[in-house]
Parts: structure tokens; C-alpha cells; sequence
């Protein structure tokens, strides 16, 4: 007997049912936003990753050589993907470009609460568009995404931050501050306590004291005090963020929107905007997903400077989210219709059955020669709704059983009148 891979999971049928609903309505949300579908490959070469992230990077990729001699490693994330597809095609796409894909990923990391060596995304980015309402609509499809799943802004909010701001501030201090450290430092701040926190910092090129004044100046978030500290575009990332979060307001994810100058994303690649989903409650510790400005990524991979904003929805701690919210779907299978044999009678029940599935009802019959109970047994255990039988002795007074599993009651209706008109028919349609 095989185990599974540390880090890998298994999804029965009641447990996928219940993803399946999460990603299509994720995917629905996009789909009204004009968000259009791609798909991306599995491997891509290891450098794309060494270029972005570092060789470091390498130790957290599934990474390999293949067949061919290439150094190759399965996906981590998407964006340098999607990166790689628009500079293919920058000239040919009209802008802005905006698409959607729902995938797995894999990373060789520690595996602990809402993390996994491999996960399930959904990714929606907008190409070709610096204004802010590209970064408000963002929000709004994050927004109107966990609306649609049952939440509401009591469940959920979006700390909305911007790196322009912070590595402005970090110019703005008489020392020779590594922003790429300094910014690092802010990302584990909820994660480390002060003193370590205020040592990288300091290892970063920051004085103790300019230390506790930078942590003071994004800790209250007081955007006028912080423009007035820096240089022009430091007031330009100022009102940049002003102006995203007045957007959102008008796009309708403003109630959701929290200033969080703390708030920094690890990811190096970001340039302007930034934001993280964190529940409410704090029973789900760690942010939920996130997102934010790309700006330089583009030109980075060979194509023309061209701005770019995304937001990234991971499986694992949003099926916390959901869970802790009571908005995950029930885990139960579902089925509308099974058709029940007794006898000789395949070909009515084969009718049958091709006639309501053809309505878009889920049908299920008999494929194992089972007993009337058993066959009873079976719809009962895959939550059938209705069970309609068709047996050799219902047959020869034309007409056909439909018992509504809930109740328990049963009918007849005539064989050559079921489904009939109806699209979804019911022992209500044909109980006297």
C-alpha cells in the first residue's frame, strides 16, 4: 500500500463538490468582470524563477533537469507566467488585458495550517492600465467574490497598503538603507517580536531611532504627516492610494478596505498598491490571500514598460475563511434523479434517464445488475431527490413509479408522458 506525499492532498467526491462550487463561483465572479479564461503550463524553466526571486529560490521549487538537459521546475505562483505571455504577445493584445486562470502550483516548503506543497489558485490580473480604478476593481472582484460566497464585511477585510510608500519613507532618512531588506522587515512585523523586528531594521541601514520614526509613521498611518516627511513622490504614492481607495469606495468594496501601512507582501515585484484578505475574527492567523501592483515585471521580462495589478486567491486558507464563516458548501453529494430498474427494462429506463439529463438534471441508473433494495440503498446514499422506477409490472399498465426520497411518498405517472413538459419533474407534479 502506497502513502501520500507529505504535503499532497486527496479530494473525495462530497469534499470536491464543495471546491467545485468555491472555484465556479470565483471563476463566475471574473467571468462578469470581463475577465477572459487562459491556461498556463505546468513547468516552466528553474531561471525564470533565479532571475525574479534569487538563487536562493531554487531550495522551494520542485526543481529538476529534464530529459532534455533543461533545468526545469513545476510552477510556484503565476504571475511570471502570465508575465512571460503577455510580453509574447504585447503588440497584438488590445489593452487593458484581463484574464483569469484556476490552477495548482507547487512549492517544496514547510507544510503547516492552510499550506500545502501543492495548492489550487485562482489569479486574475489586469495588464495595461496605471489608473486607479484598475486597483479598485481589483478589490471589487476580490470583494464581490467573498460576497458571493456567503460573507459579508463583518467576515473579512482587505488591508490595503502601497510599497511606493514605504520604500519613499525609507529614502527619506539620512542612511544607506537596503529597501529590499527594509521592506522584507515590514512583511514579518506581525510575524516577530519588536526587538527582532526593529534589529533587521537596523541590519537593513536604518539607526535605532529612525527605526522607531518609520515604524511610528506607518504604524498610525497618517497619509498627511507621511507626505509632508518625504519628497514629491512620496506625495505622489500618497495620493496615489487615496485615490485607489476612493474607487473602491465606488466600486462597492470600500466597507472592506482597511489603511494598513504595515502591510507589505513579500514578494519583491511589487511596485505600488498592495493588499491582504484577513478574517475578521483573527481566528484564521495568517492572511487569507493577497494581492497588489506590478508594475516593472513586464519590462523585467523583455517587454515594453507596461503597468499591471493582480490578486491571487488561494484553496487552503480561503476554505478556512469559509469554514470559520459557516459559508463552506454542505460536503454532500447531490443527485436530482435515479432511475431504478426492476426486470426486463433497460431501454424505458435508458429513455428515461437521457431525457432528464438532457434537461441539465444529474441522473444516475442502475450499471451492476443490483436488487430492488440495494438499488434503493444506493440512491438513498447519493442524496437522490427523486427515484424513478421502472419496473416490467409498473411497464405493462404503462406508467412508471416517482417516489420523493424525502417524504418517502410515492406515485405513478404514464410512462410516455415522463419527463414530459417538464423540466424537473416532481411527485408533485403527478400525485392526484
Amino acid at each position: 500500500m502506497y502513502d501520500r506525499l507529505k504535503g499532497f492532498r486527496d479530494f473525495y467526491p462530497e469534499e470536491m463538490g464543495s471546491r467545485r462550487q468555491v472555484f465556479d463561483a470565483m471563476e463566475d465572479t471574473a467571468a462578469r468582470y470581463g475577465f477572459r479564461e487562459i491556461a498556463t503550463p505546468t513547468l516552466e524553466r528553474t531561471q525564470m524563477y533565479v532571475d525574479k526571486s534569487g538563487e536562493e529560490i531554487v531550495d522551494e521549487l520542485y526543481a529538476f533537469e529534464d530529459k532534455g538537459g533543461r533545468e526545469v521546475t513545476l510552477t510556484p505562483e503565476l504571475t511570471p507566467t502570465v508575465a512571460r505571455m503577455f510580453v509574447a504577445k504585447q503588440q497584438e493584445l488590445s489593452k487593458p488585458v484581463k484574464w483569469v486562470s484556476t490552477r495548482p502550483f507547487w512549492r517544496y516548503e514547510q507544510v503547516q495550517q492552510g499550506r500545502f506543497r501543492e495548492f489550487y489558485q485562482t489569479n486574475v490580473d489586469i495588464f495595461g492600465s496605471s489608473e486607479p480604478e484598475a486597483d479598485a476593481e481589483i478589490l471589487a472582484f476580490a470583494a464581490d467574490t467573498l460576497r458571493g460566497l456567503g460573507m459579508t464585511a463583518d467576515d473579512f477585510e482587505f488591508r490595503v497598503s502601497h510599497r511606493d510608500i514605504l520604500s519613499g519613507l525609507l529614502d527619506a532618512f539620512d542612511a544607506d538603507v537596503d529597501t529590499r531588506n527594509a521592506i522584507r522587515a515590514v512583511d514579518k512585523r506581525a510575524k516577530i517580536d519588536e526587538m527582532e523586528y526593529i534589529g533587521l531594521l537596523e541590519d537593513a541601514g536604518l539607526s535605532d531611532l529612525q527605526a522607531q520614526q518609520f515604524d511610528d509613521l506607518i504604524t498610525t498611518g497618517d497619509l498627511d504627516a507621511i507626505a509632508d516627511f518625504g519628497d514629491e513622490d512620496l506625495t505622489a504614492a500618497v495620493d496615489n492610494l487615496r485615490n485607489v481607495l476612493s474607487a473602491a469606495e465606488d466600486f462597492g468594496a470600500g466597507d472592506v478596505c482597511t489603511l494598513s501601512l504595515t502591510t507589505a507582501r513579500g514578494l519583491d515585484y511589487y511596485t505600488g498598491v498592495v493588499f491582504e484578505c484577513f478574517d475578521t475574527t483573527g481566528e484564521v492567523s495568517r492572511a487569507v490571500f493577497g494581492g497588489g501592483r506590478y508594475d516593472d515585471l513586464i519590462e523585467d521580462f523583455g517587454g515594453q514598460p507596461t503597468p499591471a495589478v493582480g490578486v491571487a486567491l488561494g484553496d487552503a486558507t480561503l476554505q478556512l475563511l469559509l469554514q470559520r464563516a459557516d459559508a463552506w458548501p454542505d460536503e454532500a453529494l447531490q443527485t436530482d434523479y435515479y432511475v431504478l430498474t426492476v426486470g426486463d427494462t433497460r431501454e424505458t429506463a435508458a429513455r428515461v434517464a437521457r431525457d432528464l439529463r438532457e434537461r441539465g438534471n444529474v441522473v444516475e441508473t442502475d450499471v451492476s445488475g443490483r436488487s430492488f433494495g440495494a438499488q434503493m440503498g444506493y440512491a438513498d446514499s447519493v442524496n437522490a431527490e427523486t427515484v424513478v422506477i421502472v419496473g416490467e409490472q409498473d411497464l405493462e399498465n404503462d406508467e412508471v413509479t416517482v417516489k420523493d426520497m424525502v417524504s418517502g411518498e410515492q406515485t405513478t405517472a404514464p410512462v410516455d408522458a415522463f419527463p414530459g413538459e417538464f423540466d424537473a419533474p416532481t411527485y408533485d407534479d403527478f400525485a392526484e
